[in-house]
């Protein structure tokens, strides 16, 4: 049962990043397991169930990540993250090129949302063409979105424009990944048990931007599977 994060949930972030060794972490395992890593299963598994029931044809997972960096891509960075995630995905060897809802907690932030870990180039263009051919489509939701206020959209923009949109769709059309999230600094909200309505309301509003995103992966899956 999620009972909300607590302050030692946000000190022992900061600590990781500021002392991110194999001998400070060592020496603090019981912080992350106890005020971190199983307040964010039960934070996951609780909206997971829920969001689930109003979505029993969804075929998605939970899925919790781990704190520890994959020692292949350290690039210069510790050995720990000094920030943690769930999502709720598709369960198969691409996922990655697919939409997943997503919560991550930080030091400083959390955020909430839907969208790609690693959208693939042709389903970016086959969302193109979708904005080309019926911008009206994308325009709808578009609108919906700014309404709540809550989420906006996010990604890389391709060095070198694609084309152009209507005005409505220009954050939208030059995205190479995409998602839409809504990022809010930590507040009183991360230490209360309504920290899982307000993940499962917001991934219930974006259910539709999911099935937006998941219409067009067709074309970037194929070759990959």
């Amino acid at each position: 049962m999620f009972n909300g994060y607590t302050q030692k949930t946000i000190d022992f972030l900061w600590g990781v990043r500021l002392n991110n060794n194999r001998d400070w972490f060592t020496a603090h395992k019981t912080e992350y397991l106890e005020h971190l890593y199983q307040p964010t299963v039960a934070l996951g598994k609780t909206v997971y169930e829920k969001f689930i029931d109003k979505f029993p044809q969804s075929n998605l997972n939970l899925h919790v990540c781990r704190i520890y960096r994959d020692a292949r891509r350290l690039h210069g960075q510790g050995p720990y993250k000094d920030h943690l995630w769930f999502t709720i995905r598709p369960e198969n060897d691409v996922w990655s090129h697919q939409p997943v809802f997503w919560f991550e907690i930080g030091p400083q932030e959390w955020s909430y949302g839907v969208g790609f870990w690693n959208a693939d180039a042709r389903t970016m263009a086959a969302m193109r063409r979708d904005m080309d051919e019926d911008p009206k489509r994308l325009e709808k939701l578009v609108r919906r979105l700014h309404k709540d206020g809550r989420f906006s959209v996010q990604g890389t923009d391709y060095a070198r424009k694609k084309g152009d949109s209507t005005k409505l769709l220009a954050d939208w059309y030059n995205k190479k990944d995409i998602s839409v999230g809504g990022y809010r600094p930590i507040d009183k909200l991360l230490f209360s048990s309504a920290l899982a309505d307000e993940l499962l309301n917001g991934y219930c509003f974006l259910e539709p931007v999911y099935q937006y995103f998941n219409a067009f992966c067709k074309a970037g899956l194929d070759d990959l599977k």
